[in-house]
């Protein structure tokens, strides 16, 4: 590794290094520094009067997702799902066009050992998502399937 490559590369090089249980406790750690991250800027925005105001909100066409308020809208049409549902369409709006196999979103998601589940949970929470997500036969199709690995958000 050097200074010079990107943060993508380096994390590429890492992780090829990693045994599963590091990988494991690196994307913990990771995602509990964003949670820390999103809690410092939620005081920091206290301080500045601006506690109504959501730090992220992410607009996709017609689709609304703000992550503070654990709100997702289609049209502006409040669309309820349960936590697993948000955590898995937080992840794939998050990094659109990356492709998450069923092993990521079960590590990101449930924060588990995915030998422990089947693809089926996953399927099936992402074909509720879908369902929900589609209030009308023209609206898009958000989650796409990559077939024998996983899905992404295009």
């Amino acid at each position: 590794m050097d200074i010079s490559e990107t943060g993508k590369e380096i994390a590429e090089k890492l992780m090829f290094l990693l045994d599963e249980n590091q990988k494991k406790e690196f994307i913990q750690y990771l995602l509990e520094d964003m949670v820390s991250t999103v809690d410092a800027g939620a005081n920091s925005a206290k301080h500045n009067w601006q506690q109504d105001s959501p730090l992220t909100e992410i607009r996709e066409g017609d689709l609304y997702l703000c992550l503070e308020h654990r709100l997702v809208k289609v049209r502006e049409q409040e669309i309820g799902l349960t936590a697993k549902e948000f955590d898995i369409l937080f992840l794939l709006v998050r990094n659109p066009k990356r492709v998450f196999t069923y092993e990521l979103i079960m590590d990101f998601v449930w924060n588990e050992d995915y030998t422990y589940y089947s693809r089926k949970a996953i399927t099936n929470h992402v074909s509720n998502l879908r369902k929900k997500l589609k209030i009308r036969p023209d609206d898009p199709d958000y989650i796409k399937n990559v077939t024998g690995i996983g899905y992404k958000f295009a």
